[in-house]
């Protein structure tokens, strides 16, 4: 894409109301725009890394056996009675009455919806498993919305939903999904620690995937050697111990939680009457899991990381950059043209500097909008017929002649 035609306009002043890095660069660069606390639209470079990480969370979903599925933002009240939950969430869920008088609230999450769905389908042992997932918004009335996308009261969330006749195969599919969530998490080069955390209401326990930073809400107690990890609400060490599994030391963290997972059991079947036949003939409870992934969020994290504030400039991890490539013209915009067309008829995911601007101002925008390779061309290049070929990330340069740019960078 051409810049002179992208939809950007960078701010040169920090947003007086960021309360953090992410929601700095993100309004300051043009990626995001905030509408009230809490609310962001995703402009065009935000929404394209937003639609990659996406495309990487489906892709691990779907091969564990995840179906995807969308299900409704407006919920009837009485569903939401049958697990006591419309009492409990007054104070996160949005509530109204619409026109006809009707109570509705928005979803902030869909177990009520999604185990309505499965007990009108699966009758049978045979029908089971399933996981069903979806990403969609979700809206949560958040008295403290802050940390830019970190908490906010409109997201987006990847939320699935498993299905089972057995504990056995609950935790098998369980310890699938917790394998799935790193490799997720290492495509978007973030160092995710699986970490123990109480299960609330829904079960003894479940798991939170932590991304070690500053600005972190909760507080982590880890292990300096291995992956030992619990959250503070329900650790049982403290700072300076030995770890409990190895011969290490634990430290004390803050931490974004990235994912979390849970061991939901009979929790919603039970009061909801979501039942199975099985193989004797017997009505049982269909068992639950319950795994989500704010993806909103998961993009800011990556920002917390990888922003670096001292050369004012981001790197976003290849796999999830706006573009892949960016190519700068400096005074030398028909050679630069001609490769551009050339790059973009390989396929090449590309960004083409063609405004008419000074190099500082054309470095400083590239460096904000931050992608991982950058190629140079400029008078001084074309005295040898050559363009300059950056990895940003190395900050390693070469020169390579026009004719094989292509080949080079492939």
């Amino acid at each position: 894409m051409k810049q002179s035609r992208l939809f950007l306009k960078t701010r040169k002043e920090t947003p007086a109301d960021a309360d953090s890095i992410n929601a700095s660069y993100l309004i300051r660069t043009g990626f995001v725009e905030k509408q009230m606390a809490g609310v962001y639209a995703l402009l065009p470079l935000g929404f394209r890394v937003y639609k990659k990480i996406e495309a990487i969370i489906r892709e691990e979903m779907n091969a564990v056996g995840g179906q995807e599925m969308l299900m409704n933002i407006l919920q009837p009240k009485e569903l939401w009675d049958e697990t006591g939950r419309w009492a409990e969430g007054k104070e996160v869920m949005y509530q109204f009455k619409d026109s006809r008088d009707k109570e509705i609230g928005l979803g902030w999450t869909h177990e009520e919806q999604v185990t309505d769905i499965v007990r009108k389908k699966i009758k049978s042992y045979k029908d089971l498993p399933q996981a069903l997932y979806q990403i969609h918004a979700k809206f949560r009335n958040e008295a403290r919305a802050k940390s830019g996308l970190l908490r906010g009261r409109e997201f987006m969330m990847k939320d699935m939903y498993s299905f089972h006749a057995t504990e056995e195969d609950l935790d098998d599919f369980y310890e699938k999904v917790k394998i799935a969530y790193l490799k997720i998490y290492e495509r978007l080069r973030l160092d995710a620690k699986v970490v123990q955390a109480s299960g609330g209401l829904f079960s003894k326990y479940s798991h939170e995937f932590q991304v070690l930073a500053p600005v972190g809400e909760d507080v982590i107690y880890h292990c300096d050697k291995c992956g030992f990890a619990q959250n503070k609400e329900i650790a049982e060490v403290k700072e300076g111990d030995k770890c409990p599994e190895c011969d290490g030391k634990i430290r004390v963290s803050n931490g974004i939680e990235v994912g979390n997972i849970f061991l939901l059991k009979n929790k919603y079947s039970k009061s909801m009457k979501a039942l199975y036949v099985d193989q004797s003939g017997k009505q049982q409870e269909i068992l639950m899991g319950c795994y989500g992934i704010g993806l909103t969020r998961a993009m800011a994290t990556v920002v917390e990381i990888y922003y670096e504030a001292n050369k004012n400039r981001m790197i976003w991890p290849e796999e999830i950059a706006p573009f892949k490539l960016h190519l700068i013209s400096l005074g030398a915009d028909k050679e630069a043209g001609t490769l551009y067309e050339n790059l973009k008829n390989k396929d090449f995911e590309l960004l083409y500097d063609d405004r008419d601007l000074s190099a500082g101002e054309k470095f400083a925008e590239a460096d904000l909008i931050g992608c991982p390779k950058r190629i140079i061309v400029s008078t001084k290049t074309l005295n040898e017929n050559k363009a300059e070929v950056i990895d940003v990330v190395s900050g390693k340069s070469e020169m390579i002649k026009l004719d094989q740019v292509i080949d080079e960078i492939t």
